[in-house]
């Protein structure tokens, strides 16, 4: 037994701090709630300057909106009316910026307006996804339960993105590391060896003419290259912020080998959570295909969802015209071409939305799995040949000095 200090929301929205004795932090937990008190800290130290924290997915805003949908999920369903709810959530807030768009949406509900319309003021937080299910929450009642929806979306989306990028993190360092020792060692190491190879006169091998041949290369035109490699870079971002050039760029990173297919049942995890949760609260089914479109990173899958939103107003269904797009895996047509056969379209749409989130998972593993030992082989092979090239003019001036 121990005791831990907790902070709570009574059902009259106060905070109630104090101190239990209990053997773990989740038993004060069920202590606070069976006394009908909505745990928000447990912990063995004073809840002091308090706020919830979940893991950062991301940028700060994509954080800001996670912590505000959890703490606004868990106060609406304990009965905390809805304005008290947003005072107790911007109290908790940490950032400040963030804070004051609390603030400023609580004062436009105040004022009149809906809690979605509030929520629209700030479109740089709040998507359209997100205040198009607020809005049909609203519309039936259910603000508290479409919440708790938007919590779990939210955190299973970002929970994918922040897999992708923590993946991709070890190759891409393996490729820096490795092109920066081949660097220095051309621009360098190579250099004094062959002054000390010149100093001899003799007649050098061919693998390490050609190594001295690259190190003059390098040293002369190096920055050569970084500028042009800087530049390049730069003029394809460019090109990229612009409309053809970002359609050009999705579609080919869909046909990378091994990570184009991870990247496309990434996407499709994405749009299935979303149609899942605006099907499920009531919004209608062409309205929530633009929606769930516009939170596609992929452009060309995006563009691909207008013409299935026309098949669907043209009473022909979401199955057969997301097959016609050819953009989504062809499992996924099967499993909505059931859904519509048993009425359970937002169930299936739920199921796909797991089934590619662990494809995804799998499939960024196999590619890591793949393209990992593949970098260490071609950076171990160019670092050896290095290596290979010094020790053959080595052993060719110690057999003249014999």
């Amino acid at each position: 037994m121990a005791p831990f200090h907790f902070k709570a929301v009574a059902s009259d929205g106060r905070f109630r701090t104090g101190v239990l004795e209990a053997p773990t932090e989740r038993s004060v937990a069920a202590e606070l709630r069976k006394q009908g008190l909505v745990p928000v800290y447990v912990g063995l130290r004073p809840p002091g300057g308090f706020a919830l924290r979940l893991p950062s997915f991301g940028g700060r805003r994509r954080k800001d909106v996670l912590l505000f949908t959890q703490e606004l999920s868990t106060l609406l369903n304990a009965g905390v009316p809805l304005d008290r709810a947003l005072s107790i959530t911007a109290e908790l807030t940490v950032r400040s910026e963030f804070r004051q768009v609390v603030l400023n949406v609580l004062r436009v509900l105040k004022g009149g307006r809906s809690f979605a319309d509030s929520l629209a003021v700030h479109p740089e937080y709040f998507s359209d996804l997100y205040v198009n299910m607020v809005r049909a929450g609203e519309a039936s009642g259910a603000l508290a339960p479409v919440f708790e929806r938007l919590a779990a979306f939210e955190q299973t989306r970002d929970d994918l993105r922040n897999y992708l990028i923590s993946s991709l993190i070890y190759p891409a360092l393996l490729v820096l590391v490795g092109l920066v020792s081949i660097l220095v060692l051309m621009y360098f190491v190579v250099p004094r060896f062959a002054a000390v190879f010149e100093q001899s006169h003799l007649a050098m091998p061919t693998p390490t003419r050609l190594m001295l041949e690259a190190s003059r290369f390098v040293e002369s035109y190096g920055w050569i290259g970084i500028l042009a490699a800087l530049a390049a870079a730069a003029g394809l971002r460019a090109w990229i912020a612009t409309e053809a050039g970002r359609l050009w760029w999705d579609a080919f990173r869909l046909r990378l080998p091994g990570l184009g297919e991870a990247l496309r049942k990434a996407e499709t995890a994405r749009f299935a959570s979303a149609m899942a949760t605006l099907i499920a609260h009531g919004v209608p089914l062409v309205e929530s295909i633009g929606i769930a479109g516009a939170i596609l990173n992929n452009r060309r899958m995006a563009r691909s969802l207008a013409g299935v939103a026309q098949g669907v107003k043209r009473g022909e269904g979401i199955a057969g015209p997301l097959k016609r797009a050819g953009e989504f895996p062809p499992l996924a047509g099967h499993l909505l071409t059931v859904g519509e056969e048993t009425g359970r379209l937002d169930q299936m749409f739920a199921r796909m939305a797991e089934i590619y989130d662990a494809e995804t998972r799998a499939s960024i593993k196999r590619f890591t799995s793949l393209f990992e030992p593949l970098i260490i082989l071609v950076m171990g092979v160019l670092v050896g040949l290095l290596i290979l090239s010094m020790l053959l003019a080595i052993t060719s001036i110690n057999e003249v000095a014999v």
